[in-house]
């Protein structure tokens, strides 16, 4: 996207790492400094996915709080409009996927009609479903195992995450991946290396 790289508020772009250093640190000017600056950009971007304003004002939102979360350890802060770019189109890509599976209807009784006590035969499956399932994490290692406890059942923020497990936020995702792919594995009955 051109002109991404500069600075689209009133700092200029000699100034937009200390800018980012200073909020960072805590500086409550520089991050409105940098929100008066970027909301603009997030919200082009947000509907240029041809997203609705409800689901920008959520893009928006989302794109802030990631940078909350990795404020402190982005490598290039001189390229902030970048990464917030970036970012947001990630968010909004997110948001259509999600968007995309959801089924629209006015008749939520469509859906309630199946939702009845499962047969002992149901029941039987499951149990032997969740026997093999936690069978297979066990076998995991224990910082898989431990990750997707947290993020899966506990579900806390990835700031907290990565603050009990001694991780850094942007690693959590990958990570996350990484450790069910294995459990697919194990699952499937493959080894894992």
């Amino acid at each position: 996207m051109a002109g991404v790289d500069v600075w689209a508020g009133s700092v200029e772009q000699s100034e937009v790492a200390g800018t980012v250093l200073r909020a960072a640190a805590g500086d409550r000017a520089a991050w409105d400094e940098i929100v008066a600056s970027f909301s603009g950009l997030i919200w082009t971007i947000a509907v240029t996915h041809r997203l609705g304003p409800a689901d920008a004002a959520e893009v928006t939102q989302t794109t802030w709080m990631r940078l909350v979360e990795n404020l402190g350890t982005i490598r290039e802060p001189e390229r902030l409009a970048g990464w917030i770019a970036t970012t947001a189109r990630r968010e909004s890509l997110r948001l259509l996927r999600l968007r995309g599976r959801e089924v629209v209807t006015g008749e939520e009784a469509t859906f309630d009609a199946g939702d009845s006590d499962p047969t002992p035969e149901e029941h039987l499956l499951d149990r032997e479903r969740d026997r093999v399932l936690w069978r297979a994490f066990a076998r995991l290692p224990e910082r898989c195992r431990t990750l997707l406890q947290l993020v899966v059942v506990s579900a806390p923020s990835y700031v907290e995450v990565a603050a009990a497990l001694d991780m850094p936020v942007g690693s959590i995702g990958p990570t996350r991946a990484r450790c069910l792919k294995r459990l697919r594995v194990l699952l499937d009955g493959g080894v894992v290396g």
